[in-house]
């Protein structure tokens, strides 16, 4: 009798289906990933596309900056949250239901975002999508890896790669002109033509398996608690940390104390339950646990450089929404022509030595990047921002299949739950060392600077009899005009101070980086065609 769509193996099935290799993946599949990839797409865009826009979008909510950096935050809290129970809901509502709901509710939600009235009721609805959206991303690796045969899954997982890293490199970019041209509010409309498709193409490209509401009475409870608290306080610590001055805040102090104790406890239950919520066992295989590592790095870099050059950009050189996205995007247009190369490159060429070389140049995009001065614009930061659009999707491909390799299916939702995690974790863990990087080192270069620009060094005096003199010819009285020279020199070793410290951050995230290529030197090989269990 011919096996039909209905009949495919659960899931949960501890071993891959007979003739996976062989097997032809049907148009209805193809829907079904494709339709997916756009899901993970959207989450992955929507935690930038407000980066960009966070002035206009506070003003028109009567809140400060400080206020609305929640506006990220709230996203990456509730989506860093759910991340973890992916793999378990989605045996428990079958993957096709699960992804309905949520792709529903966050096209709900982001339609309730343009319509806030206050910041509580954007914060709110921003934690709505990211708790709906952070479903999208690990869904997304664990169909591809469900539905492709192993000869696939390089084309797959090459396209979850664009979602990984042109995403993040665009969504300034989307969210500046969207911004400039429309109005803030259209950040959250661009999801409605793309939601609707990315629900027809679950509901037709999915297959409907039954639920399996048992699984509910014997849920690691205990597990999801602990995690929840957790990763929320740790989230809301890594995030919010550096704005509050760290550990002067009792908020953060609290903060901390609860992620010490719920995130142990969380380890400690995973690795004692029989049916555990995140399989953590997984991170004693070699090359998963080095994987982790190295998605902590990239994670870093990803994110950290999508935080930390809009923030010199508009610091130094003073750019709008819109010109920090026509710079950003230099790193995210050329991956689209790179990327479709990739599986072809993992036929012929180790997977190691890929994800080393990515990593690599994405570390000197990094170096590149390290020696900026205040004249340094869009024209300048090209270059580095094209090295940096070919080093990223000769990570992310190459990584997915060796990190899989061997994973049984039965663990495939474990798996995509902790690699996507990560990545995340990462991004967040690397956005608060480099924010208080950033403050830090600004402080200490100031106060170098103004150590070298004492009234005492005959070439300070001469720079502000020079600057008296502009400000006299302009129509001040000499008191005044030496106030301004000396505001002016003032403003100037601020300026430089600042420069500086960008350049410490990118020196940081390139030394993370090249570490981390040299770390995949201690990956076993695995062929491409490894993942999920088809091998």
């Amino acid at each position: 009798m011919t096996r039909t769509r209905l009949d495919r193996p659960s899931e949960n099935t501890t071993t891959p289906p007979r003739s996976a290799a062989e097997r032809t993946v049907s148009f209805r599949d193809w829907v079904g990933v494709m339709a997916t990839l756009l899901g993970a797409f959207m989450a992955v865009l929507d935690i930038q596309v407000t980066n960009a826009s966070l002035n206009d979008i506070t003003g028109a909510l009567s809140a400060t900056i400080d206020e609305g950096s929640w506006i990220s935050t709230g996203y990456l809290v509730a989506e860093i949250v759910v991340i973890p129970m992916t793999g378990w809901l989605s045996q428990v509502f079958s993957v096709r239901r699960y992804l309905l709901v949520n792709a529903t509710l966050f096209l709900m939600f982001s339609v309730a975002c343009a319509f806030s009235l206050n910041l509580p009721m954007m914060i709110a609805f921003r934690a709505g999508q990211g708790f709906t959206g952070g479903v999208l991303i690990p869904m997304a690796f664990t169909v591809i890896l469900m539905t492709l045969p192993p000869s696939k899954q390089p084309i797959g997982l090459a396209l979850f790669s664009i979602t990984a890293t042109f995403a993040p490199s665009i969504g300034p970019t989307v969210g500046g002109w969207l911004t400039d041209n429309y109005g803030w509010e259209y950040i959250f409309y661009l999801n409605i033509i793309p939601g609707l498709l990315l629900i027809a193409g679950v509901w037709y490209g999915l297959p409907a398996r039954p639920m399996q509401i048992n699984l509910l009475r014997n849920g690691d409870w205990w597990g999801i608690i602990t995690m929840a608290i957790g990763f929320a306080s740790f989230e809301f610590f890594a995030d919010e940390g550096n704005r509050k001055d760290w550990f002067g805040s009792v908020e953060i102090q609290r903060a901390a104390i609860i992620a010490a104790i719920t995130l142990p406890l969380f380890v400690i239950i995973q690795l004692t339950r029989k049916n555990p919520l995140l399989n953590l066992r997984l991170m004693w295989q070699r090359n998963f646990g080095l994987s982790i590592i190295v998605t902590l790095a990239l994670g870093l870099g990803l994110y950290g450089s999508t935080y930390i050059l809009p923030l010199y950009l508009a610091q130094v050189q003073h750019y709008n929404a819109m010109q920090i996205g026509q710079t950003i995007m230099w790193a995210g247009i050329p991956q689209l022509f790179i990327t479709p190369f990739v599986p072809k490159l993992m036929q012929r060429i180790d997977l190691r030595l890929l994800v080393a070389i990515g990593m690599t140049l994405f570390g000197v995009s990094c170096f590149m990047n390290s020696h900026m001065s205040h004249d340094t614009g869009i024209d300048q930061l090209i270059p580095a921002q094209i090295v940096r659009a070919l080093g990223q999707p000769l990570v992310i491909t190459p990584l997915s299949s060796i990190s899989t390799a061997g994973i049984p299916p039965k663990q495939i939702g474990s798996a995509s739950a902790i690699y996507n995690m990560s990545r995340n974790l990462g991004g967040s863990v690397g956005i608060a060392i480099l924010g208080t990087i950033q403050s830090q080192r600004e402080r200490f270069h100031s106060n170098r600077l103004v150590d070298s620009v004492s009234l005492s060094n005959p070439i300070t005096r001469d720079r502000i009899d020079q600057l008296t003199q502009y400000f006299t010819t302009a129509g001040s009285d000499p008191v005044s005009a030496q106030n301004q020279a000396i505001a002016q020199l003032g403003n100037i070793v601020r300026r430089e101070a600042n420069v500086m410290s960008f350049n410490d951050c990118f020196f940081f995230m390139g030394c993370a980086l090249i570490g981390s290529a040299l770390l995949v030197l201690f990956l076993k090989k695995a062929k491409p065609s490894a993942g999920g269990g088809g091998h």
